[in-house]
């Protein structure tokens, strides 16, 4: 495969953004967010239930359907959410429903802390052939952190979040869909802990699939800096963790490499590491991070990218490969937030400089982006 010049590959497929419509156009909308998918090379994306109202509902669900069938450029299929309002406790949606209608179930932002409520959501979404997409974090362990407990926050006084909060809850939800046969895809693992269950859940033939995001591999905590555009959830953690990751996308632990677009206002992201809310955007930068950071210096392969970014999504959520992307690899351009198309601008990767941009991108025979 060709790594210079041209290259035609199937559509980018991302199972983990976030569109905020509707309830917060303010921050993005599905236009918006689609256009900057379109431009990125992603065919299909997959959004998250925290939108006003909830998708908790065929009600509720058809709102944002609505807005996706009259806006978007490209393929967004929205996940129910687990439980009604998306409060990660009390009922249940009506799971029998709503399942034919949607590729997955999510209370992404809330993990259910619940065992007796969590084993009943996977019992009822595996009988009806669907799976859990599950943001997974024990709630009494995270004891007001918002970066990793690691050296820098000690150094610099801020409260940490730690491993633990995250692969205790994933060790949990292994266990029940080992015990109840549910499909279970976990959302934007950040941990070694979590890398190596979920190697051994799959060693064990337990149905459970996963995500990072290039945050996790590109970065760790001792490049943060005192501005919340380096403040997501889970938070950036180790040097060992990140290591730990890309040794999962290489051998084949890790299935998906996500985005978890999550945009703000400029705004909301101003306030620091303490007090600036959890996201960044990563559509219009995923690709080309990737491509330069991992595939050039021979981390990993062309193929493997393809797979984790493209294919192996598709055979998770069923979609057909019958989408393309075309990317310029020569294209050798600086990370400008102020150039992004989504309205969200926060990156720590602002002034990276990155290889690879979308030139055209074909969404089931229609092309929707050309540069």
């Amino acid at each position: 495969m060709s790594l210079f010049g041209k290259i035609r590959i199937p559509g980018l497929l991302d199972m983990h953004v976030h569109f905020r419509e509707p309830g917060f156009a303010y921050k993005e909308t599905i236009l918006s967010g689609s256009q900057a998918a379109a431009c990125s090379g992603y065919s299909d994306v997959f959004t998250m239930p925290n939108v006003l109202p909830a998708p908790d509902s065929l009600e509720h669900l058809s709102v944002q359907k609505a807005l996706i069938g009259r806006d978007s450029l490209i393929g967004v299929h929205p996940y129910a959410s687990i439980t009604l309002g998306q409060q990660g406790e009390g009922e249940l949606v009506n799971i029998e429903q709503l399942s034919p209608l949607v590729p997955g179930f999510s209370d992404d932002g809330r993990g259910i802390q619940d065992e007796g409520l969590m084993r009943e959501a996977m019992q009822r979404i595996a009988a009806a052939d669907n799976m859990i997409v599950e943001h997974c974090e024990v709630n009494s362990l995270l004891r007001g952190g918002y970066i990793h407990d690691g050296a820098y926050a000690r150094k610099h006084g801020h409260k940490g979040i730690c491993s633990e909060s995250e692969w205790r809850e994933i060790e949990r939800n292994i266990r029940l869909s080992e015990e109840t046969g549910c499909r279970l895809h976990i959302c934007h693992i950040s941990t070694k802990e979590s890398v190596q269950l979920i190697r051994d859940a799959k060693v064990s033939g337990i149905p459970v699939t996963c995500e990072t995001a290039p945050h996790y591999l590109l970065l760790n905590d001792r490049m943060l800096q005192e501005d919340g555009c380096w403040k997501m959830n889970p938070p950036i953690r180790d040097v060992a963790d990140q290591m730990a990751l890309i040794a999962g996308i290489s051998d084949g632990t890790i299935d998906v490499i996500a985005t978890d677009h999550a945009p703000h206002s400029a705004e909301e992201k101003s306030r620091g590491l303490a007090g600036s809310a959890f996201g960044i955007v990563g559509l219009e930068t995923a690709f080309p991070l990737l491509y330069t950071y991992l595939v050039k210096p021979g981390v990993i392969t062309m193929e493997r990218l393809i797979e984790l970014m493209c294919t192996r999504g598709r055979e998770i959520t069923g979609l057909a490969e019958d989408s393309w992307a075309t990317f310029d690899l020569d294209a050798h351009y600086t990370i400008d937030p102020g150039q992004f198309v989504s309205k969200g601008k926060s990156t720590p990767f602002a002034g990276w400089e990155v290889y690879g941009r979308c030139v055209k991108n074909e969404v089931r025979g229609k092309v929707v982006f050309e540069n």
